[in-house]
């Protein structure tokens, strides 16, 4: 599916060039879960299980991208659809963000946890990390 530019644009507009975006994307995924919530009528599943489920849908998501960029090693390759590989990646993401929300983890709180975490893994790589076994220094003397 080619993305019309135009249509873009409109819906760009719609929530502001200046809102954050990652906000948006939360509150979008809460209407969308929301409201499939409500006309599937899937209430009384708990947080847990709602985790499972999705966990399972982005798998399945997963498994989708993964037949776009020919991981199949035995079989002869495709021409890549990169609009198909960057549908599936934005599948994805609904059912991580989704996650999120169910988990009761915010946007604010996750930007947070993920500057944290990417600050650890760069402490990792270069070694100055207290957990062991990431360093670039050490794979480099084994070459």
């Amino acid at each position: 599916m080619e993305i019309d530019k135009e249509k873009l644009k409109e819906a760009c507009l719609k929530i502001g060039a200046d809102a954050d975006k990652l906000d948006t994307i939360f509150a979008m995924q809460k209407a969308l879960d929301d409201d499939i919530q409500k006309n599937r009528h899937l209430d009384g599943i708990t947080m847990e299980e709602w985790i499972q489920k999705e966990t399972l849908a982005m798998l399945s998501e997963l498994a989708e991208l993964l037949a776009e960029v020919n991981f199949k090693w035995w079989k002869n390759p495709k021409e890549v659809n990169i609009d198909n590989v960057r549908d599936e990646i934005v599948d994805i993401l609904h059912f991580f963000v989704a996650m999120c929300l169910r988990s009761g983890m915010s946007s604010e709180e996750l930007f947070a946890r993920y500057l944290l975490k990417n600050e650890e893994n760069f402490k990792r790589q270069y070694g100055t990390s207290e957990k062991k076994g990431y360093e670039l220094s050490e794979l480099n003397k084994k070459k």
